[in-house]
């Protein structure tokens, strides 16, 4: 049996990692090869995508980042209730990075970035320092690591010391049923799905767009995600944390996606517009060249020009980026991701 352990999830707090989540979980239930039990904190006690689990009512419930670090220290304090949980797994997978509790057998840590080394200036010295300790204690300790790109995988090998032969590159997925285009004529706003943290480069972005604005008056930009968006230029409308039928429905009606992120482990946002038929302006940055390949317009993130000339190539002429990221997309899917990571857990069985 595989334990999958999911302690530190806390439902729309951690972006892509719990987009990774669901995804592995239900392609597992789809095409997994082997039996699984999800270990589930008070959080998030729907979370197992339906996979045997169960509810680990000796981990703190915890939302907040306060209640977050408490609950960790105490498990960590005090493992063995929680060790007791996974007594029946063969091996252990920590698909959130940290490994708690940690396991006297083989594990597997998914590491979905390093961008409080290559980026520390976007980080308070705490939470460097956190984790420092624990993601990299984590990744040095598992018997297996899985990255979600090449990118991920360098950058593994070479800031924290890993053997390359304890890595796997296993890339993200899609859903290609709920992502889907539509029939319907787009309509005249960008879209950026980014919660408001400083790597997402939303000050650049609105720059870039007030160029736009002055040749297409009618131009909106319209966001997506949880942050502090109390002021935004004219034209500009955040929506905040919508539901995730909402966040479809504005891929396969926007003009185009711009995505001019600072840092990316593997960048999911392109790809989703892609699968619905949204043209793609792209930040060239960490993972995103490899995840996009020749399917989206690449930009210099930190150039607001450069990002407006993007939008702009992909909006006068959006058919060959829409062609080029239909067929781009449909090489990713959750069932191959799920498939994947089945390989690496057989390498430890």
């Amino acid at each position: 049996m595989i334990g999958i352990s999911l302690l530190t999830l806390v439902p729309g707090e951690i972006g892509g990692s719990e987009t990774y989540v669901h995804g592995l979980l239900r392609g597992l239930r789809r095409v997994g090869g082997q039996d699984y039990t999800v270990l589930l904190p008070p959080a998030a006690p729907s979370a197992a995508e339906g996979l045997p689990s169960e509810i680990a009512t000796e981990y703190r419930l915890a939302r907040t980042i306060m209640q977050r670090l408490v609950a960790m220290g105490v498990a960590a304090a005090r493992p063995a209730p929680l060790r007791a949980r996974l007594d029946g797994a063969r091996v252990v997978h920590y698909p959130l990075t940290i490994r708690l509790p940690p396991v006297e057998r083989p594990s597997v840590v998914t590491l979905h970035d390093l961008q409080h080394l290559d980026l520390p200036q976007m980080f308070p010295r705490s939470e460097r320092r956190f984790r420092s300790v624990a993601w990299h204690r984590s990744a040095r300790g598992a018997h297996r690591v899985i990255v979600i790109s090449e990118f991920v995988r360098e950058r593994a090998i070479d800031a924290l010391g890993l053997d390359p032969s304890r890595v796997r590159v296993t890339p993200l997925g899609l859903d290609h049923e709920e992502l889907q285009p539509v029939t319907r004529n787009r309509e005249p706003f960008l879209l950026y799905p980014a919660r408001r943290w400083p790597h997402k480069n939303h000050d650049r972005l609105f720059e870039a767009f007030g160029l736009l604005r002055r040749e297409r008056p009618e131009l909106r930009l319209v966001l997506t995600g949880g942050g502090d968006f109390s002021a935004v230029p004219d034209g500009v409308e955040a929506r905040g944390h919508v539901a995730r039928a909402e966040v479809v429905s504005l891929l396969q009606r926007a003009s185009a996606l711009v995505f001019p992120s600072l840092y990316e482990g593997f960048g999911l946002p392109p790809l989703e517009a892609m699968a619905c038929g949204c043209p793609v302006a792209s930040s060239n940055a960490a993972a995103l060249p490899e995840t996009v390949g020749d399917a989206a317009r690449l930009f210099d993130p930190r150039d607001p020009a450069a990002i407006a000339d993007a939008a702009r190539e992909v909006l006068a002429d959006p058919a060959p980026w829409v062609e080029r990221g239909l067929a781009h997309a449909a090489r990713f899917s959750w069932d191959e991701t799920a498939r994947a990571t089945d390989a690496v857990y057989a390498e430890l069985l």
